[in-house]
């Protein structure tokens, strides 16, 4: 009789591991596919960026400027486009209420330009930099000074 209860107990035993296998796998293949489900809503949530703010562009019309030059030469021309960008819409308006001022300045610091360094781009770069500088100052005496975030060139031409 020992010889029956032998075999029995291990097929019992086997359909046991096999049964046990059985119900892990399938419930780490419920968990895996509930996790995926519930991963892009929660990815979607977390990694979701903060609206970036509308940015605030002014284009200005066109500069043509003679540029300075050692040999007083007429013919070394500037024409330039330029959008300002700027932090919000207060500094527009007032940019544009003060706008013959900003193109005063803006006529005034490309006047003194030299036609050598600005056909580089590390000259382009000081232009820009000299700009916000320009722009930076208070438009009127005792008013806070208005902020250029940056100066995008939209023509460039130099003759």
């Amino acid at each position: 009789m020992s010889q029956n209860v032998l075999p029995t107990a291990r097929k019992q035993s086997k359909w046991l591991v096999a049964l046990v296998i059985i119900a892990l796998a399938a419930g780490g293949a419920a968990g895996y596919l509930w996790w995926q489900h519930k991963l892009p809503g929660q990815m979607a949530k977390q990694t979701a960026p903060a609206e970036a703010p509308i940015p605030i562009f002014m284009p200005l019309d066109t500069f043509t400027v003679n540029l300075a030059n050692p040999a007083n030469d007429p013919d070394r021309v500037l024409y330039i486009g330029l959008t300002l960008r700027l932090p919000d819409e207060a500094t527009r308006k007032e940019m544009m209420d003060f706008l013959p001022t900003v193109r005063s300045r803006l006529l005034l610091l490309l006047t003194r330009q030299d036609a050598g360094a600005l056909a580089n781009d590390q000259g382009k770069l000081q232009l820009v930099e000299q700009i916000k500088l320009i722009l930076n100052e208070p438009l009127v005496t005792g008013q806070p000074r208005p902020v250029v975030n940056d100066v995008l060139f939209t023509a460039f031409i130099l003759r």
